[in-house]
């Protein structure tokens, strides 16, 4: 063969070319690209000048860039990022921010709350709950991550090995290149043009999307929570809500939160809609979009820690929670009416639409319609004894369970 096995001394000056590859190194590079105005390129001819000192790789120094087109190298290059980031530094993140949301619906399973629908009193939930179904909705999506398969490719010019034929007929290079990507720990995808057509990366980023909208959903919650006094914010020592209001403590941090994730889904989307579109054999509009895969997900990341913080400052305040409860009997009503439904009273949902729709409903008057209906007496103790706090369902009850439902133990990671 012409390149034979690597001697152990020829190995270690090569992992040590790796290795010590430094700020001053990527500057040689960028000179070089200066010239060759191909980044790929600059790359191959610095390997060639770095390695030209070690006699038993200068001898085979053509072989560095042997039967490669520039996205052999390039695919392998983001794969192998995209991947890194995600699972050291994205997911560990994620997975904060739900066990977060767990932790709030856990602990806050039996505190109940005024259900808001249109903006308008609703029946009853807990604040538990409400908190549970975020930790369900982000993790339903979180697991969806596992299955997305981060693919590679090293096929040639235009994915069909022909340089590589010509050059070795004897080799089966499908299976070669094959064993190789999977050495790198990435997927291998045998039908591929130039490119890695990028499937997997909108995959991946559509799923970030779709995470990233839910909590924006969680964080528009949260601010509209706060503003109504269910939560009081921690103040921290030192820091300033208005340059001229000293009284505030504002909720920059699901602010900042909903703006990171404005910004990185407009990225993100653009990317997934974009990188799977490739003009025949390859065109270059993948290759400067490519180098922003880091932007959206830093963006995404930024979001993550500001909605932690978010988190980290909120404190119940079930005063706030019990006043607007006690002011609003008329959630009653769908309890009532369903009974009355029940026990064959007429026109249940139209007597009680009368009763309450637009009026004003106190404990003594919603409780004095009740004495009036033809109920079982066991019954109507029953309703008379409903309130707006404990008319709750099985919320409190759901939202105990999120821990059984939502496990994030073990963890997620890309494979």
């Amino acid at each position: 063969m012409e390149v034979p096995p690597f001697s152990e001394e020829a190995q270690l000056f090569l992992d040590a070319v790796i290795q010590d590859f430094s700020i001053d190194d990527a500057k040689e590079v960028k000179q070089i690209e200066k010239i060759t105005n191909h980044d790929v390129k600059a790359v191959e001819y610095y390997l060639k000048q770095k390695c030209s000192s070690n006699p038993e790789v200068a001898k085979v120094l053509e072989f560095f860039h042997f039967g490669c087109t520039s996205e052999d190298i390039n695919n392998l290059s983001y794969a192998l990022a995209l991947k890194e980031a995600v699972n050291t530094v994205m997911f560990p993140v994620m997975d904060d921010v739900c066990t977060a949301i767990c932790t709030l619906a856990t602990e806050n399973a039996r505190v109940p709350l005024l259900s808001k629908t249109h903006g308008q009193p609703a029946s009853p939930s807990t604040l538990g709950k409400e908190m549970a179904n975020f930790a369900f909705r982000l993790y339903d999506i979180r697991k969806s991550f596992s299955e997305v398969k981060i693919l590679g490719k090293f096929a040639g010019a235009v994915g069909n090995y022909n340089a590589d034929v010509v050059a070795y007929p004897e080799i089966d290079w499908p299976k070669m290149t094959e064993e190789f990507v999977r050495s790198l720990d990435l997927q291998f995808n045998p039908y591929v043009t130039q490119i890695e057509p990028h499937d997997y990366i909108s995959k991946l980023f559509n799923l970030f999307v779709q995470f990233n909208i839910v909590l924006t959903d969680f964080d528009r919650d949260m601010w509209a929570y706060i503003s109504a006094g269910y939560f009081k914010q921690i103040p921290k020592a030192g820091e300033v809500g208005s340059s001229t209001m000293p009284h505030k403590i504002n909720p920059i941090n699901f602010e900042n939160s909903e703006g990171n994730f404005s910004v990185s889904n407009g990225l993100l989307h653009t990317l997934s809609m974009k990188l799977p579109i490739s003009r025949l054999q390859r065109d270059l509009t993948d290759s400067t979009v490519l180098r922003n895969l880091g932007v959206g997900l830093g963006h995404s990341l930024l979001a993550y820690k500001a909605t932690m913080q978010g988190i980290q400052k909120l404190q119940v305040n079930k005063i706030r929670l019990d006043e607007d409860l006690d002011q609003t009997w008329e959630v009653l009503a769908e309890a009532i009416q369903t009974v009355m439904r029940r026990y064959g009273i007429t026109k249940p949902y139209e007597k009680l639409k009368e009763f309450t729709r637009g009026q004003a409903v106190t404990k003594e008057s919603i409780r004095g319609f009740i004495e009036t209906l033809d109920l079982p007496e066991d019954v109507r103790s029953s309703l008379l004894e409903l309130t707006p706090h404990s008319y709750i369902g099985e919320a409190e009850k759901l939202a105990k369970n999120i821990v059984n439902v939502v496990d994030l133990k073990s963890g997620f990671k890309i494979e």
